[in-house]
């Protein structure tokens, strides 16, 4: 298995455009775009932020998992992303190694790319998401 690098962190919020405001108004990150991945029930924004981005979740559902989070957490990082080489070589690695898989093969994710996600039981509390971009 091969890490890249933090592909991006996941930040949920109740409200994409009152959000958007301050990451862009405020720090200056410019928005490359908004998609619904209406598979996930979400609304995403994604900001570059040098190598990395911001991927802001606002939910499309009460039943979705990004609006479930903020119930029980409150608004903030839901996820952090690690670009991977083979998404389905590492979730096969992963496997071999005992981990916990909440997608044990890759799904579609925002911005095209192929996503998998480990369980915070196997991550010391961690949502991570894999990612492997075209």
């Amino acid at each position: 298995m091969k890490v890249l690098k933090i592909d991006h962190i996941g930040i949920a919020v109740n409200n994409l455009d009152d959000s958007l405001s301050f990451y862009t108004d405020v720090l200056g990150l410019k928005c490359q775009g908004i998609e619904i991945v209406e598979e996930q029930k979400v609304k995403v924004a994604f900001l570059p932020c040098g190598d990395s981005e911001l991927e802001l979740l606002e939910s499309t559902s009460p039943e979705g998992p990004i609006a479930r989070f903020i119930e029980k957490n409150g608004e903030g990082i839901q996820h952090i992303a690690l670009q991977v080489e083979n998404i389905e070589e590492a979730l096969e690695y992963l496997k071999e190694q005992g981990m916990r898989l909440i997608d044990e093969k890759p799904r579609y994710g925002a911005g095209g790319a192929k996503i998998a996600f480990l369980h915070p039981k196997a991550t010391k509390g961690i949502l991570l998401e894999l990612s492997e971009r075209s």
